[in-house]
């Protein structure tokens, strides 16, 4: 069975909601970008993204942007991602892998050598935030036949293709929480709860919200009525704001304690 869905069912099983942080690799270097994953877990993550950087990333908002722009600076690539998983496996990490990658790096690498990445170095899942629906079909039966799952991204306004966007979905359906592109927020699409109702009509596989989720307040509300909620801005922020001590090799723990202590208090 696929991680994410081993760990859905255990979540379920306990009656909880899956916790996924995300993560913009080599940010500020892998082997930090490792011993952060190490320091998720232990806050109690569930589920991890770990998100490629990109120069062009239409979906995020600013603080992932410096984030990517930072990783590219070290020469960061899709191939590095990949092979940050396995070395965060051997430092010891459980976690469920999700790849988050935009579509130029998957094509500029080839969909033989992308997927043969993947299973080498056990990623799970897979989120493509600018693919759309009607280019995706090569993509999904490439995932499923890697076993890797193809996360599909719905939005409010997808309305009337809802059905067929979750279709075909495997281990969980990515609700967006709010419209236009990632970053913390005070307030989310008014008609959210009904959007996570119709959603949930139209599948049986868990669902999670993401885009905007920044504190436990919000964690919580959303726990209530999906299977996993998505932080991601907020904690890259953290990421970002306990830089200067992650460098410092006498403040070092000091900074991944304190991206540690911001994750475990959105444990719901």
């Amino acid at each position: 069975m696929n991680l994410i869905d081993q760990a859905f069912e255990r979540l379920k099983n306990e009656g909880k909601t899956a916790l996924i942080p995300f993560l913009t690799v080599g940010d500020p270097d892998v082997d930090t970008t490792i011993a952060i994953i190490r320091q998720l877990e232990s806050a109690g993550a569930d589920i991890l993204e770990l998100g490629v950087p990109y120069s062009d990333p239409l979906a995020d908002g600013p603080v992932i942007q410096r984030a990517s722009e930072r990783a590219l600076k070290r020469q960061i690539s899709i191939r590095t991602c990949m092979e940050t998983a396995s070395l965060a496996r051997a430092a010891g990490s459980s976690l469920p892998f999700i790849l988050f990658t935009y579509y130029n790096p998957v094509l500029q690498m080839g969909m033989d050598a992308f997927f043969a990445g993947l299973q080498q170095h056990g990623i799970s899942g897979l989120i493509i935030p600018d693919l759309p629906l009607e280019e995706a079909e090569e993509l999904g039966v490439r995932a499923a036949e890697a076993g890797v799952h193809l996360i599909p991204l719905v939005a409010p306004t997808s309305e009337l293709r809802i059905e067929r966007i979750v279709r075909h979905a495997r281990g969980f359906v990515y609700c967006v929480s709010s419209l236009g592109v990632t970053g913390e927020r005070a307030s989310f699409y008014e008609g959210i709860e009904d959007f996570i109702s119709q959603v949930k009509r139209h599948t049986g596989i868990p669902v999670a919200i993401g885009f905007g989720i920044s504190n436990r307040e919000q964690v919580v509300r959303f726990s209530d009525i999906c299977d996993g909620v998505v932080v991601g801005s907020a904690i890259v922020r953290q990421v970002e704001e306990a830089i200067p001590l992650l460098e410092n090799s006498a403040r070092r723990e000091e900074g991944l304690l304190q991206i540690r202590d911001f994750v475990a208090q959105l444990k719901p």
